[in-house]
């Protein structure tokens, strides 16, 4: 275990100045942490009631607002918890429409119907995420704690092609389905879903207490190397989520994936925004970067300190700071803050960088700072 910084895993010392930045891709707001299920893997830790401190609709309104003076503006996710829970969600997605910016909505599926159906349209929303964490009723129904989860999850596919309604699948890769992923694919692609993202379990939230032993790094690559195998064939959208050495199995197989950009995308194209404002790099990574009441997100994204750090490959340390994937990867900084420092190695990532191979201390050994003419800041690895 890595010894973390005084503040909880954030970066100490000073912090690098500001630069002008592109406005992020993507902004994902956690606009309700209210959720009907108790999932096993939850970051959020969701309840069936809203927590108090929630944004309000002014305040959330005005999030969008902030938003959309972007140029040009990032896709808005808006999540949670179940984000249909929360009684004013499609008068926030319309102003994002209003005012152009792209919004797309996670939900569970279990409380959709025609006239919810409606009000997605209406409000301009252009893809809908359901999550499907198995190929079967058992599997699934057991990781999301709720019986008929999984016929749920079928019948919302089917109302969403029915209404025409374009919708993807996140599926959580874990060590209960890391061996049933061409299944769940199968099943994905079965449903009518568009795109299937695989998001790789990070140790946070629910998922802290998770009570079978997590896959060897080995055994996440293995996993990763079948998804890449299977890729060309999938005739649908891909991409791995908070598996950023993704980025490096592509090249290293000389397949690099349709979807360009970085891996490890927190602080560098992507944030996140909590139910009470407080933003972070990501949902999954608890370092604290500004708070919405105290600051606007722009001044947030452009100036926190964390996200300062995160643009900056001479504050990482351990195998991360050498590695020469390191701007199309980046490791997972919210995994590594799991560990203990979320500047520190990638704890799934079992790739040896060539400069540590190499050095007299060997793959063991340890190395701070950029290997010899890296890229140093964000803007080389979009």
């Amino acid at each position: 275990m890595r010894h973390a910084s005084p503040a909880g895993g954030a970066p100490d010392g000073p912090a690098p100045a500001s630069r002008a930045l592109p406005p992020p891709r993507l902004v994902a707001w956690e606009t309700t942490r209210a959720c009907n299920l108790a999932c096993r893997h939850c970051r959020a830790e969701a309840s069936p009631e809203a927590l108090p401190g929630e944004l309000d609709q002014a305040e959330g309104l005005s999030l969008v607002r902030q938003i959309a003076s972007w140029n040009p503006p990032p896709i808005l996710i808006l999540s949670g918890g179940e984000p249909l829970m929360r009684r004013d969600v499609f008068t926030l997605a319309a102003l994002a429409r209003d005012l152009g910016v792209p919004a797309v909505l996670s939900t569970n599926g279990t409380l959709l119907d025609r006239e919810a159906c409606g009000r997605i349209r209406a409000a301009g929303i252009r893809r809908l995420s359901l999550s499907l964490d198995g190929p079967d009723a058992g599997s699934h129904d057991a990781f999301r704690g709720l019986p008929g989860a999984f016929a749920s999850l079928v019948a919302a596919a089917e109302l969403l092609r029915s209404e025409g309604i374009p919708f993807q699948i996140n599926s959580t890769v874990t060590p209960g389905n890391i061996a049933k992923l061409e299944d769940t694919l199968a099943a994905a692609r079965g449903l009518g879903a568009l795109a299937f993202h695989a998001f790789l379990l990070v140790p946070v939230g629910r998922a802290r207490e998770w009570d079978e032993p997590f896959p060897a790094p080995e055994d996440y690559e293995g996993a990763l190397l079948r998804l890449k195998a299977l890729e060309p064939g999938m005739g649908m959208e891909f991409k791995a989520t908070c598996a950023p050495q993704y980025q490096r199995i592509g090249r290293e197989t000389g397949r690099p994936s349709p979807r360009a950009g970085r891996g490890c995308l927190g602080g560098q194209g992507f944030m996140f925004v909590g139910h009470d404002g407080a933003c972070a790099a990501c949902g999954y990574l608890p370092v604290p970067a500004g708070n919405l009441r105290e600051r606007g997100i722009a001044e947030i994204y452009e100036t926190s300190p964390l996200f300062l750090a995160l643009r900056d490959r001479s504050r990482y340390r351990g195998r991360c700071a050498s590695c020469e994937y390191w701007a199309v990867c980046g490791g997972c900084r919210a995994r590594a803050h799991a560990e203990g420092d979320c500047l520190g190695g990638e704890p799934l990532c079992p790739h040896v960088p060539a400069a540590l191979a190499a050095s007299p201390a060997g793959p063991g050994g340890t190395a701070a700072g950029p290997a010899p003419g890296g890229p140093r800041a964000a803007g080389d690895a979009r």
